[in-house]
């Protein structure tokens, strides 16, 4: 085990502020592919679904071993096309954690279906299957119809599907995986994208794979529900442009993040690899002085962020010394869904969001991305054991 005591060293307040994710790297790594895949598209013109969109999407499909990706203009408009292509609702239920960002349950709402909210395994910060099923007993009770639930892979993990799918089969329900934060991880032998009734994704830059803009995909192996999800991501097109079979929306992924895209999923198992390197390091420095993320045997994370749990009363404190050394955090989330204005009126498992609200007032994520160096780690671990001893 490597020290995690504090350094004697000095704190390093002269040192310039580190970066929370690093994209500058990155760019600096392959700016030259970037340029001329950028002047490609400036050349032919297709700003909206030209040839690179199509290319991305069989590059995605093939990495995530998925029989059809479709693209679209964010992560939200992933998740709320699928959804549309489901057919889901007014009065369906669609079992959403409650530890998530507000993406999740907003576009159930947006559809006018009901997101009643379930509570998260404390270690892993996923939804747990047991208050899954109180979800569903509550929707029930309320006259829902359960038509979708929707885990959530927090901070790069993929949730606990194996007890999850079985529920949703006996249930009758889809089951959409929100992994926005998970492209490029994997379950149990399972790449993310090839899990559920389909899978959406984000690609906002801060992702794992992120492009220079928003951008999001869906996957499925359902034949099916892809042409209706294409259908859906150009306002509600048939055959023709200007035939319209069903209600859609304006989704599309304009063709110069598709290309930037293609670019970067050329490095995107190398980087997935220095991620894994990076949060090694990081779990053997700070393992006996935080709580450290926990990575279930089978599962291996794409480590979206590096997300450590302290006590409520110290976090602030914590994060102001780390700031004080240059060195940036952020909390996610700050407050669980069902403390949110916006949904304070949500039915939620009879069993309870204990683990949710605990989670909020706990975690801190600290610098995390494939360009981490050893020195940045120690940076980061040294300060950290000094903030922890004030």
């Amino acid at each position: 085990m490597a020290n995690s005591k504090p350094s004697d060293a000095t704190p390093a307040r002269s040192l310039p502020p580190m970066e929370l994710i690093d994209l500058k790297s990155q760019q600096n790594r392959i700016r030259d592919k970037i340029d001329v895949a950028i002047k490609r598209v400036l050349d032919h013109g297709a700003y909206i679904m030209g040839p690179e969109v199509g290319e991305l999407e069989r590059q995605l499909a093939k990495f995530a071993g998925a029989k059809h990706c479709v693209s679209c203009g964010s992560g939200t408009d992933a998740l709320l096309i699928a959804l549309m292509a489901m057919g889901v609702g007014p009065g369906d239920a669609v079992i959403c954690p409650a530890f998530t960002f507000t993406a999740t349950p907003e576009v159930v709402a947006l559809i006018g279906a009901t997101p009643v909210l379930a509570d998260v395994d404390p270690a892993t910060y996923n939804l747990a299957p047991n208050s899954l099923e109180s979800a569903i007993a509550t929707a029930r009770k309320m006259g829902l119809t359960p038509k979708v639930v929707m885990p959530v892979d927090l901070f790069g993990l993929p949730a606990d599907y194996d007890p999850i799918e079985p529920i949703a089969v006996a249930n009758g329900m889809a089951v959409l995986c929100d992994s926005a934060q998970s492209f490029g991880a994997t379950y149990r032998g399972r790449t993310v994208g090839s899990i559920g009734t389909a899978t959406a994704t984000s690609f906002f830059p801060a992702k794992p794979l992120g492009c220079y803009g928003d951008g999001g995909a869906i996957f499925t192996d359902d034949d099916s529900l892809a042409k209706a999800m294409r259908s859906i991501r150009l306002h509600g097109k048939g055959d023709d442009k200007y035939e319209i079979v069903r209600i859609g929306i304006n989704g599309r992924m304009d063709t110069i993040q598709a290309a930037v895209l293609i670019e970067k999923l050329a490095i995107f198992p190398d980087e997935i690899e220095a991620r894994q390197t990076a949060a090694r390091r990081y779990s053997e420095r700070l393992s006996n002085l935080v709580g450290a993320p926990t990575v279930p045997a089978g599962s291996q994370s794409v480590w979206a962020q590096y997300t450590i749990r302290l006590q409520a009363d110290r976090r602030e404190q914590i994060a102001a010394a780390l700031k004080a050394e240059g060195i940036p955090t952020a909390v996610y989330y700050p407050r669980p869904v069902h403390q949110q204005e916006a949904y304070l009126t949500c039915p939620v498992a009879s069993t309870g969001l204990t683990a949710s609200e605990q989670a909020s007032a706990e975690v801190l994520s600290l610098p995390m991305h494939p360009y981490l160096t050893t020195a940045d780690q120690d940076r980061v671990c040294d300060a950290l054991a000094r903030a922890l001893a004030l």
